[in-house]
């Protein structure tokens, strides 16, 4: 490592040759925005979410006030984006509807990604036949459809935004968790963990200040593509009817309403959710290859193994 570099860089360990060099944060946030692809995606997520909540405020508009003498409007000066079949006002509902699809998406993710984190880790520096056990009961729960447990909860459940959050987390972190602990037991052989083990330090604290932080890079850049799964699933539940009841709206709700006004020629009721949705993915997914970059060779992996 050249003397320029080193600047950028912290050792995390306290092993001589066993150091694991990791940049700083002010040198990785550089990084993640001189990548076109993510310096894009920030630009665009940080518009979309200004247009959620922001622009709710700043257009006041209803999203749940029936306009009877203007049903199914194409968009006008009144109407920007024009009304539904109910006519209800559409950029008013795009608008809210972003605001529930990705709170409840970014919930789930980090609800996910926090189960598995943990899971993982305590599986993976565990070892042994406590980390046997724990990844026998991951198979399990991997091996059951999550479209099947979804619709089994949705016939017994009201869906709720937060019921909403705990199911996506719960059919999300089995991955995470098999994820982190692939990258715990490879991070356990180095010396610096065999150092701390030697002088009597706690499995708590070795998790805690040795393995965590040197799994940090695989489990950001597992988050930000998680973040883009769990809209996803939001907007794919929705479309299913098995995401929130209405009038609350979410993109995924409103695209599936759509189809039955495509032979109507309703354009103005199906591309913009659309259009949302993907722009919002697209975003973040692109934040997500930038954040790899920045951490280097080992969060690689998350990108070929998460989600």
């Amino acid at each position: 490592m050249s003397t320029s570099e080193s600047s950028e860089a912290v050792a995390v360990g306290s092993s001589t040759n066993d150091e694991v060099w990791m940049p700083k944060a002010s040198s990785r946030t550089e990084r993640v925005w001189a990548h076109p692809l993510a310096r894009w995606g920030i630009i665009v997520l940080l518009a979309i979410i200004g247009f959620s909540f922001v622009g709710p405020s700043l257009y006041r508009g209803s999203a749940y006030t029936l306009h009877m003498t203007a049903l199914l409007q194409p968009p006008s000066a009144r109407f920007p984006l024009g009304t539904n079949n109910l006519g209800r006002n559409m950029l008013a509902r795009l608008m809210l509807g972003g605001q529930t699809s990705l709170e409840v998406g970014f919930a789930a993710a980090i609800a996910g990604m926090t189960i598995g984190v943990v899971y993982g880790l305590v599986a993976g520096y565990s070892g042994g036949f406590v980390d046997a056990v724990m990844m026998r009961i991951v198979d399990m729960l991997r091996a059951i459809p999550g479209l099947f447990l979804l619709l089994f909860v949705d016939a017994i459940v009201k869906p709720s935004p937060l019921i909403l959050v705990f199911l996506i987390a719960g059919i999300s972190w089995h991955g995470v968790s098999r994820l982190v602990r692939g990258e715990v037991l490879r991070i356990r052989s180095e010396g610096f963990v065999e150092a701390a083990v030697a002088a009597g330090a706690s499995k708590g604290r070795i998790m805690r200040q040795y393995l965590f932080p040197n799994a940090i890079g695989v489990i950001i850049v597992s988050t930000t593509f998680h973040i883009a799964d769990a809209i996803l699933a939001v907007a794919g539940l929705s479309f299913l009817g098995l995401g929130l009841p209405p009038p609350l709206p979410n993109w995924g709700a409103m695209l599936a309403n759509s189809m039955a006004y495509l032979p109507q020629n309703a354009w103005w009721l199906v591309y913009p959710p659309g259009f949302m949705i993907l722009l919002t993915v697209l975003s973040i997914n692109f934040i997500g290859d930038g954040v790899r970059a920045a951490f280097g060779r080992n969060a690689r992996r998350a990108g070929r193994r998460g989600a």
